[in-house]
């Protein structure tokens, strides 16, 4: 069944915009890590009574809408739900508009979360606190970057420090690490052994981009961390369900 069958409204994009929240949500990254580190991920259907109370409408709507996309983006996503779900599909449901509701809340946050994450350099930078040393000279070129033992400050190189990084910029992660601990590690001089060629992510033409970079990434994180704690919740069955 395609999305488009149960409400036409309903494009690839928003199919695609949704799959981006789910797979962005604490619940089902925290569920699912191992299987997702060896296996595609399975898109879980979010049906509406799993939602707060006063969204229900009924048992029976759990095959609504946002049932048919996810199916559309992966069949076997019905595995993610109960038996239950087969003899609903069974009955004819018409679109119910909370049931909409609840499927562009997911859409509104994909979308919101796609357009930061691709446009990440286009962010407003997050204010930090530069400490310039005394005695050294103006410099914005990065060598090797390092986090405090707190991770609340940056020592950008020997000139600048930043500090007042917020905690919760180390929640979004990108694999293993935060992202901004990513960009630590990735824009640094570094030499290859075997080839002899220099790596050097500072730009002649722009100096405080690298600067101007990691504010950015922080309004990134803490964009992120705000719209994935806004979800609805998934309503994944129980462990051992």
């Amino acid at each position: 069944m395609s999305a488009s069958r149960s409400d036409p409204s309903i494009t690839k994009w928003d199919i695609f915009h949704y799959t981006y929240a789910v797979l962005h949500h604490p619940d089902y990254r925290q569920r699912y890590a191992a299987n997702l580190r060896r296996e595609l991920p399975r898109i879980p259907f979010a049906p509406l009574n799993t939602c707060h109370p006063e969204q229900r409408e009924g048992p029976m709507q759990s095959a609504g809408v946002i049932g048919a996309a996810a199916e559309s983006i992966d069949p076997s996503a019905r595995k993610e739900r109960g038996p239950q779900d087969d003899s609903a599909k069974d009955t004819p449901v018409s679109p119910v508009v909370k049931d909409v509701d609840v499927f562009r809340s997911f859409v509104k946050a994909g979308q919101c979360l796609a357009n930061i994450h691709v446009h990440y350099e286009q962010q407003p930078e997050y204010k930090l606190a530069k400490v310039e040393k005394a005695g050294e000279q103006l410099d914005y070129r990065v060598t090797t970057m390092k986090l405090s033992k707190d991770k609340t400050s940056l020592i950008y190189n020997r000139f600048l420090t930043l500090s007042g990084i917020p905690p919760e910029t180390y929640e979004y992660r990108l694999g293993n690490r935060s992202a901004l601990e990513w960009i630590i590690d990735q824009y640094q001089v570094s030499t290859d052994k075997r080839s002899g060629i220099t790596n050097d992510p500072n730009r002649e033409d722009d100096p405080t981009y690298i600067l101007r970079l990691i504010g950015q990434v922080i309004t990134v994180s803490l964009e992120t961390v705000s719209l994935i704690r806004s979800l609805p919740p998934l309503g994944l069955p129980p462990d051992n369900a």
